[in-house]
């Protein structure tokens, strides 16, 4: 196993970019809440530890703290915001509330040269971060030094470089600090002196051997959606077990256009791989009639797949295994390190085991990447680049971009719309600048004169966004002869809408999706 970094989170709600840019710096790392940071220490054997922020703060009582180990261990740590705040409390140092808290765009100036700047930032110089902190350090503990201070934080990075031990008030992961991702990696490369030497190659062969330890000569079932997560995730187990796996595919109605031929001919034609196809779009567009409720919607979807699957798996039977395209942001939301909503926000992930009575054994080979690394894992294993660099598409599929009463027909219109949508943002070069794009059929009429008659229709919104993470997103900027076109063209071709608007919201770390 290459070198890997423990990062112990304090309940940030930006820890998983912690990881991404770890990880994009070609060092492996996982991420543990810290009630369990001693555990996940002597499981992981890292050679770093990275503490995240949190919402706490030390001069709270009973507010979170690393196990002490992290600090008597010898190994090169960096507190980030609250981490920060609980090393420099931890190892003798104080800490309290400011009266000059900041939060947003900031500047340090950096004070003194050392390891963590190098390359990046030098001595005298002043250069922007982004900041989210109330409390500040008035004390450093003892060896530690000043090495970057802003107006509202005196000790905005400190660090005792002989000790491989640093800590800065500000966010580094956040694309809002320029050189942040740069900062990171010269903790890894600079100070840790790890190698870097993760890659997708690496993980997969990896994967493959462990699948194949798992599995043995028993039987795998996987479920697939349609989208890339379960996609890779059959392509990597097929590839490890040859023909002891079988993919069921689910068909509920609510998948964009073709985009269920394109499934089957990719499975049964491109890679041979033995599928069942389960037409049940009857079943959910019946029990999703008349339901306004987004997260009914959502339990309704969950409770059919399983049921249908279920039936399926039964069919096939023998099977001891079932596959599943979980992914590592899943499981970390799964757990509320403070007791957050991240259970209600990812209500529609199994990422919480199985029902007993399906009396089967779960292989996840995803669950510990992200949404860019199974992108890059599926170009390892040769699947289409139209295929994995498809924009994220929800597992409830078009039934929580149609608010309101979900019906065969505003399928029917809301897959038109939303394929020429996607068709003029193809023709105008911009699909793979855009994070996230698609239509929206709103729950409203209205009325308007086309040719020389009165239609009372459909409104249907457009939404585009970018990001580089999935946790932030702006919406695209599209000028105004991009969108009469795309109007102009749903407007024309689909029957059952005469009015088209986009949307231009943007959303701070959450969902992305309408609902």
């Amino acid at each position: 196993m290459t070198d890997q970094v423990l990062i112990i989170d304090f309940g940030s709600q930006v820890t998983q970019l912690i990881a991404r840019r770890v990880r994009e710096a070609g060092v492996y790392c996982e991420i543990v809440p810290f009630q369990s940071a001693e555990e996940g220490f002597h499981r992981l054997n890292p050679k770093a530890i990275i503490l995240s922020g949190g919402p706490a703060s030390t001069s709270e009582m009973g507010s979170p703290r690393a196990p002490q180990l992290v600090f008597d261990s010898g190994l090169p740590v960096l507190g980030i915001c609250y981490g920060q705040m609980t090393m420099c409390v931890q190892m003798g140092g104080k800490a309290e509330g400011s009266d000059h808290r900041e939060f947003g765009r900031a500047y340090v100036e950096i004070q003194k040269d050392c390891p963590l700047f190098e390359g990046v930032w030098k001595d005298g110089e002043r250069h922007q971060v982004w900041m989210s902190h109330g409390d500040r350090v008035i004390e450093p503990p003892e060896g530690f030094e000043i090495l970057a201070r802003s107006d509202g934080a005196p000790f905005a990075v400190f660090g005792n470089p002989e000790r491989k031990t640093y800590g800065m008030m500000f966010h580094p992961e956040v694309v809002h600090t320029p050189d942040g991702a740069k900062l990171l990696s010269n903790f890894v490369h600079k100070v840790a002196e790890l190698a870097g030497d993760w890659s997708m190659a690496a993980y997969k062969d990896q994967a493959i051997e462990a699948i194949r330890a798992q599995v043995g000569d028993g039987r795998v079932i996987c479920g697939l959606s349609g989208g890339v997560d379960s996609a890779v995730a059959a392509v990597l187990i097929h590839e490890a077990i040859g023909d002891q796996l079988t993919c069921i595919f689910v068909d509920h109605g609510l998948m964009r256009l073709n985009e269920a031929e394109q499934v089957v001919s990719l499975f049964r034609e491109h890679y041979n791989i033995p599928l069942v196809h389960v037409d049940a779009a009857d079943t959910f567009l019946s029990a999703l009639e008349g339901e306004t409720d987004p997260e009914k919607k959502r339990k309704t979807i969950g409770r059919l797949f399983i049921e249908v699957f279920e039936a399926e798996a039964k069919k096939v039977g023998g099977a001891e295994f079932l596959a599943q395209g979980t992914l590592y942001p899943d499981v970390i939301e799964s757990v509320s390190f403070t007791g957050g909503p991240s259970v209600t926000i990812k209500s529609h992930h199994n990422v919480g085991g199985l029902p007993e009575r399906m009396n089967m054994q779960l292989v996840e080979p995803l669950r510990e990447l992200f949404k860019d690394e199974v992108r890059d894992l599926g170009r390892e294993l040769g699947l289409p680049d139209a295929f994995v660099g498809r924009h994220p598409f929800p597992g409830p599929g078009l039934a929580i971009r149609c608010p309101g009463g979900v019906t065969r027909e505003k399928m029917d219109i809301l897959r038109q719309a939303d394929a020429i949508y996607l068709d003029e943002i193809a023709k105008a070069g911009l699909y793979d600048a855009i994070w996230q794009a698609f239509a929206v059929l709103l729950p409203v009429q209205t009325v308007g004169v086309m040719g020389d008659g009165r239609t009372y229709e459909f409104v249907c919104a457009l939404r585009a966004v970018t990001s580089v993470d999935g946790m932030t997103a702006d919406f695209y900027h599209f000028d105004m002869d991009f969108l009469g076109r795309a109007a102009t063209r749903i407007i024309n071709e689909v029957r059952g809408i005469n009015r088209v608007v986009y949307d231009v919201t943007s959303k701070p770390p959450g969902t992305i999706e309408w609902e």
